[in-house]
């Protein structure tokens, strides 16, 4: 739980108050009341919390010594640029950015989300295989546990099932299948690609969840914009497991297909109910992929502009592939064809997100008008070799959107 402790140098600083949670001090604003840590990573803690000003509970998250790392301090500059422009349903919401009392000198930063209760990766890992009977016994206060363990484990759920369920168990607890957890995030993923935005680092810990069992897209610290010429660095992107077959190959020009690749990971994980590609690393990534998908053709490896990437994948053993039908036998027809238009080798031959979303697995959820696409692309340009300094001031200028008193506010600037 959250405990009030006194500041670590006897001085209370104007509108904070300070708790420890997992032996880490959180100095925060006074309108948010601590209730306990939720979560935590490489960037620091995260605690659930109430806005007293609004009753509305909200995700904290610490980033201690935020400058220590050039390159992480870069990724959460981006994040904050990036979510300042993003309104859409189905992208995790930033409430608020904590204004720090020292504008030249502050180390920890405290960002503010929208609360969310768990992601997809949970889900997926507690999921136990039930069947229709063990859904009878389901009780309301636990139903989104046990109905994200049940529904998922039944990949050909019929629609009088599902709507028995939602009647059961109230709008509140609408299906969360396989296909509508697909459905949510090609919604915000055509949002993104609208706004020019590639995620980079889609994965089923970067989908959260919440009792509704709606699904937000999270974690935009690798998110780039495209160009339209698909020019990037060849840096660390995506997690190995979720990783498309260019970047793995290190091509330098790649698009929103990355992203497509990725959900199609996701899928597959969704309806098997383990990593379909768990490679040890890179060029045994690869081998898994072709294991499955079958040695390519000539013309599907001109996307290839490495020589040496080239020649390893013609010197991988002949494969004719496992069928995804095989692999997931229980799965509609319609989901291995769409899993299978999204799993392709060749970028330029991938499924879009649009294509997707209008695939007849999903066309009967989704319809076109409620999707509003971005008003403007986002630049999201940032030079990679700010220093310290400037990546700080640029932070503190995100800050003032959120706090636009604090621009004209007599406070210490140094």
């Amino acid at each position: 739980m959250a405990t009030p402790v006194d500041p670590p140098n006897g001085i209370r600083s104007p509108g904070k108050h300070y708790y420890s949670m997992w032996q880490t001090l959180f100095e925060i604003d006074t309108k948010y009341v601590p209730i306990k840590p939720i979560g935590r990573g490489a960037y620091g803690i995260v605690c659930s919390s109430i806005n007293r000003e609004t009753n509305e509970k909200v995700a904290i998250k610490k980033i201690h010594n935020a400058f220590e790392n050039c390159i992480d301090a870069l990724r959460t500059l981006r994040e904050l640029k990036l979510l300042r422009h993003l309104r859409h349903d189905n992208v995790i919401a930033l409430k608020d950015v904590m204004m720090p009392i020292q504008r030249r000198t502050f180390k920890d930063v405290y960002l503010v989300y929208e609360l969310m209760d768990t992601d997809l990766h949970q889900i997926i890992k507690s999921s136990q295989a039930l069947t229709n009977d063990h859904c009878q016994y389901f009780s309301l206060p636990d139903a989104f546990n046990k109905i994200s363990a049940c529904i998922l484990s039944l990949p050909d759920l019929g629609t009088g099932m599902m709507q028995s369920l939602i009647g059961v168990l109230g709008p509140q607890h609408r299906s969360d299948y396989p296909d509508i957890y697909l459905l949510t995030l090609l919604r915000g993923l055509k949002y993104l690609h609208s706004a020019n935005i590639l995620h980079r680092d889609l994965k089923p810990g970067n989908l959260l969840i919440n009792a509704n069992c709606d699904l937000k897209i999270c974690d935009f610290g690798l998110a780039r914009t495209s160009s339209g010429k698909g020019q990037f660095m060849t840096e660390y992107v995506v997690t190995r497991w979720y990783r498309a077959p260019e970047l793995l190959l290190c091509c330098d020009n790649y698009g929103t297909s990355i992203d497509v690749w990725s959900v199609g990971c996701i899928f597959a994980e969704l309806l098997g109910r383990k990593p379909i590609f768990p490679g040890t690393e890179c060029l045994n990534q690869l081998k898994l992929i072709i294991n499955i998908l079958g040695n390519q053709r000539e013309d599907d490896l001109e996307f290839i502009d490495n020589p040496k990437a080239r020649k390893y994948i013609k010197s991988l053993p002949y494969s004719l592939g496992t069928p995804l039908s095989r692999l997931y036998p229980n799965a509609h027809p319609l989901a291995i064809d769409l899993l299978q238009k999204m799993l392709v080798f060749d970028p330029s031959k991938r499924i879009s997100v649009t294509e997707a979303l209008q695939h007849p697995f999903m066309s009967a959820l989704y319809d076109p008008k409620c999707d509003t696409p971005a008003q403007v692309p986002i630049d999201l340009d940032i030079d990679e070799d700010l220093g310290e300094e400037m990546i700080r001031e640029m932070m503190w200028t995100e800050m003032l959107h959120y706090h636009p008193e604090a621009a004209t506010a007599n406070v210490e600037m140094s």
